[in-house]
């Protein structure tokens, strides 16, 4: 790895794809479960697998909280985790500064759905006195996918920062023009 791939004040490059493969495999793994799960929501398989708590994962997938909208939860899960992979494997390993585009569509994905999956985990014992392992476990994902995806997000931020304090256009910047990132370090 070289410096220019690591942003300033970092000791590491948070783009690199030690960083972000994990990731990746991650945001599959919830694409997989996430995609069982609607397909028991939108009745294709009649049975969903549960191990450890009886009924739960058919009191949680049949809840008014998971049919809140027109389309089932598990369905927007599985969209939004087939947004992370796709998102996380775009671009090379200086895309915090040469796409910082994508590095912060990358972040808005991985975060909501963290924040939004550990939501509906309160919801499984307050609302409903259940639990559904396989939501469970696509909630741990959200979680664990959370902290490395800020990280290269902060990263664009702050070359973002360091481009509006340079006076060069941010606008060009956050498109990743060529011209831009070689006048911003």
């Amino acid at each position: 790895m070289t410096a220019k791939n690591v942003p300033p004040g970092w000791d590491y490059n948070p783009a690199a794809w030690s960083q972000r493969l994990p990731i990746i495999i991650l945001a599959i793994l919830g694409f997989g479960i996430a995609t069982y799960l609607a397909l028991y929501q939108l009745e294709i398989f009649p049975t969903v697998w549960e191990p450890f708590f009886g009924d739960g994962s058919v009191t949680i997938l049949n809840s008014p909280i998971s049919h809140l909208l027109p389309i089932p939860d598990a369905a927007l899960g599985a969209f939004g985790y087939l947004l992370d992979a796709v998102t996380g494997a775009v671009g090379g390993t200086r895309r915090w500064r040469s796409m910082p585009w994508i590095v912060i569509v990358f972040g808005l994905a991985v975060g909501p759905l963290g924040f939004v999956s550990v939501l509906l985990v309160v919801f499984q014992p307050v609302l409903f006195d259940s639990w559904c392992t396989l939501c469970l476990a696509s909630a741990v994902i959200s979680v664990v996918m959370i902290g490395p995806a800020m990280d290269e997000m902060l990263a664009s931020l702050q070359y973002m920062k360091r481009v509006k304090d340079s006076d060069v256009s941010t606008w060009k910047a956050f498109w990743g023009l060529k011209s831009v990132n070689e006048k911003v370090k």
